[in-house]
């Protein structure tokens, strides 16, 4: 096994490495730079040449430039250049226990996390979101991208992301989506976020390669979708989108990337965005999934946010993307709901089963009747208010 050619893997980064490796007649030779050699440079060298052996490369000259990085890094970033040289040899971290996903469990923020930047993916479950997305599409270079899904699968195996739903957003099958599932799947994601989708086609296509590569006992079961519509079109076929899966758990809105299919900017109003919007919450509605609204991109404007988060509270939204950990408490605080409204709830409620102990069909509260949409905006705050730990059952 000799070879000239020289690969490269990874990023001179903080909490990174970058490896080189030529395969060459000899031995095998490791070179290292490391800000921590003093102290770990020994075990990062035996890790190296150890994952090497494994490998079946006895004879390789590689070259470490490393910036402290956690051995699921260094795996991930020998594994990928390992790759470019066409030898597969899976180098998997230890891995943590976590808790699977569920169907109907809180997603009021979403942030996003540059899938080649592991040390922004270390502490994402210290912020307290309710989903942490590990980005390979828009985030991610296209010469980067091979790296970059070794490195997502690293971190979902390695790191403790707490509380937090694990998300990987993959690139549309139309350029490097299969190659990220294929790499992904074996770290058990919670959620496939599938971007560009514009027809129940885009849905379909990774539905049926989930289907063929995980048990089939799916539908309850992560890995789920969470398909994301972000042009004209998309948003014209919400609903046929919204119902092209039983994996599907809520729709996702893109304002960038659909301001720019509809040949406009996105303004502060999102008067250009409402009927995409609407069209959104209506299929998602309507198929019994949770929509999602698209990112605030004014990081200090934390009025902004709150007013952009009301407004998608007003149109029927059950969460939104973010950009930043600090978006996350005021978007938490719109979506939570007030003490008077949960007393409000319950005394609806407790109205209703009052008027069904009378046998009278008939349920009143004050001098209102209460009708069907009544009871179900009820019951609603009163399901996010015991998800949020506000309430007991």
């Amino acid at each position: 096994m000799v070879s000239s050619r020289s690969v490269v893997s990874g990023r001179q980064a903080k909490g990174d490495v970058e490896i080189s490796i030529s395969l060459e007649n000899g031995s095998l030779h490791i070179d290292l730079q490391s800000s921590v050699k003093a102290l770990f440079g020994t075990q990062i060298t035996h890790l190296i040449e150890e994952s090497l052996l494994k490998a079946n490369v006895e004879h390789a000259s590689v070259q470490l430039k490393d910036h402290g990085a956690l051995n699921h890094i260094i795996l991930a970033r020998l594994e990928a250049a390992l790759a470019k040289l066409d030898i597969t040899f899976h180098l998997y971290p230890t891995r943590i226990s976590f808790s699977p996903s569920s169907k109907t469990r809180l997603r009021r923020s979403r942030l996003y996390i540059p899938g080649n930047q592991p040390d922004l993916a270390l502490n994402a479950g210290l912020y307290g979101a309710d989903c942490i997305i590990l980005d390979l599409e828009d985030s991610v270079a296209p010469e980067s991208k091979h790296d970059a899904r070794y490195m997502v699968r690293n971190s979902l195996m390695a790191v403790d992301f707490q509380y937090s739903e694990r998300i990987v957003r993959i690139n549309p099958f139309s350029s490097f989506g299969k190659n990220d599932l294929e790499v992904i799947l074996p770290a058990q994601p919670d959620i496939i976020l599938v971007p560009k989708c514009e027809t129940a086609g885009d849905v379909k296509i990774v539905h049926d390669f989930l289907i063929d590569h995980i048990s089939a006992d799916a539908p309850d079961s992560p890995p789920f979708l969470m398909p994301l519509i972000e042009t004209t079109q998309g948003a014209l076929n919400a609903q046929e989108i919204a119902t092209a899966s039983e994996k599907n758990v809520a729709l996702c809105f893109g304002a960038e990337d659909f301001t720019a299919s509809l040949g406009t900017r996105r303004t502060q109003e999102g008067r250009e965005s409402f009927v995409a919007r609407s069209l959104i919450v209506m299929a998602a509605r309507a198929a019994g999934i949770q929509a999602l609204d698209t990112v605030y991109s004014e990081i200090e404007n934390m009025d902004g946010l709150e007013e952009s988060t009301r407004d998608s509270v007003s149109l029927g939204f059950d969460g939104r993307g973010l950009i930043h950990p600090a978006q996350i408490r005021p978007v938490h605080r719109v979506f939570t709901p007030s003490q008077e409204e949960i007393e409000q709830a319950k005394a609806v409620i407790q109205a209703l089963d009052q008027a069904k102990e009378r046998a009278s069909g008939v349920a009143t509260l004050g001098s209102k009747m209460i009708d069907a949409p009544v009871v179900a905006r009820a019951e609603r705050t009163l399901h996010l208010a015991r998800a949020m730990g506000l309430l007991e059952d």
